[in-house]
């Protein structure tokens, strides 16, 4: 997995490397390259101390010196082999209800949630990046798990998310303040645990929220940005109004400007759009525009918790282009109402993408799709587990518990659901 590096911290390591492990020799050179390592590892040579690492790296730009921040990319950052292509996943909610929790929790009063994830595991760590977005905050028990409508999750689906191998989780949702202050808080200590992940959309600091997150995979520099339209109706906490990345069309514009200006591809992740409805609303469509027009590569949205469709924006005048999933949908969630279409919250997608440099030396897109799964929901321990719909059988679907809420739900339902959102694009 790729490693956050702070610039200062790895000047201050070489200089001691070069007095402890060099001794006499100096230090010469000072890069970063690929390896199958997990962690830092400093080896010594004659005359060079060099640090390596994986092909993934995150680094933090500040955006206060846009100029400094490309020139310091440049001097740490190895450039790897351009050709190599990169494949990058994200999936949508998860959004944790009570009765998720229930399946989750275990008699000393821990949580356990990797069987959610263990029928997928296997795609998420064999992409290049992963991308979540987790939708409700991750608080800690200490301020009590909840469920709808005011959300709190337990430190370990943080946990059960690296185990799982994602690289990047997106907190900017309209759940994001449901905890307040503590809530934001608590959820960034906890990340502070695992410095090789990505964490998009929250902060505790100005300068947190002026950096830009950039996440260097087989040479390919891609920055990360995620917004939520609202947080419903809770104010920032008082003295910070940096709290949650909000979709402030200034900021947005600025922050797209200075990732364009230190990057190969621009992923924008918009909380966006309405509750269950299967098309975009103007709201999407304008901010689409508003993206695509500042030069974003791809946007994956997620909120309306069912899926919405996939669209290539192509400027003919131009060649620009711009991907655009709509709504992945729900990832895992146990919804709740009774009726026809509360089926569609369990159909979910994961979309999968393909980049590389091309002649010109610019990034594009190769290949594109989604891959469609479902929650198969069971009222006991560990009964809540994400499939793809490829792997799901009719036995399944018809002891689905979400039957009990809507029995229209079965593996011909979804299929259709998927062909009506999506066409040809899924698998």
């Amino acid at each position: 997995m790729k490693h956050k590096i702070n610039i200062f911290n790895l000047i201050l390591i070489c200089i001691l490397v070069s007095f402890t492990a060099c001794s006499n020799s100096s230090i010469s050179e000072s890069t970063i390259s690929d390896s199958n390592t997990k962690t830092y590892e400093t080896k010594q040579s004659i005359k060079d101390c060099i640090i390596e690492d994986n092909a993934k790296e995150t680094v933090f730009y500040e955006t206060e010196s846009e100029d400094d921040a490309s020139t310091i990319s440049d001097s740490i950052i190895n450039e790897t082999n351009n050709n190599n292509s990169v494949t990058i996943i994200m999936v949508g909610d998860i959004l944790l209800h009570d009765s998720i929790e229930e399946c989750a929790k275990r008699d000393d009063g821990s949580y356990d949630y990797t069987h959610i994830f263990s029928s997928v595991k296997e795609d998420i760590e064999s992409s290049d990046l992963a991308i979540v977005n987790q939708e409700v905050i991750i608080g800690g028990s200490e301020l009590g798990i909840s469920g709808y409508p005011s959300f709190n999750a337990p430190y370990e689906i943080g946990d059960a998310l690296v185990d799982t191998g994602f690289d990047v989780v997106c907190h900017a949702t309209n759940h994001a303040l449901d905890k307040g202050r503590k809530g934001i808080t608590n959820c960034l200590e906890f990340w502070n645990n695992y410095p090789q992940m990505t964490i998009l959309g929250i902060h505790d600091s100005s300068k947190s929220q002026e950096s830009i997150n950039i996440v260097e995979v087989k040479g390919i520099k891609i920055a990360l940005l995620n917004y939520t339209y609202g947080t419903n109706g809770i104010s920032m906490p008082s003295n910070m109004s940096f709290a949650v990345d909000m979709l402030n069309e200034k900021k947005v514009k600025e922050d797209i400007k200075k990732a364009k200006k230190i990057s190969d591809f621009v992923i924008v992740c918009p909380h966006w759009g309405t509750e269950y409805q299967l098309n975009p609303d103007s709201y999407q469509e304008k901010w689409t525009k508003l993206l695509f027009d500042a030069g974003v590569d791809l946007v994956i949205g997620t909120h309306p918790h069912v899926i919405e469709p996939i669209e290539m924006i192509v400027d003919e005048e131009t060649g620009k282009q711009m991907l655009v999933y709509y709504s992945l949908g729900n990832f895992v969630n146990w919804t709740s109402g009774k009726g026809q279409g509360v089926a569609n919250r369990v159909v979910g997608g994961m979309a999968n993408i393909t980049i590389s440099f091309n002649n010109e030396k610019s990034v594009s897109i190769d290949e594109y799709s989604v891959t469609a799964i479902v929650t198969d929901l069971h009222n006991y321990r560990d009964g809540v587990t994400v499939y793809k719909l490829s792997d799901y059988t009719e036995e399944q679907a018809l002891n689905n518990e979400i039957r009990f809420q809507d029995s229209s739900f079965t593996i011909d339902y979804c299929t259709n659901l998927c062909k009506e959102v999506w066409g040809d694009l899924w698998h």
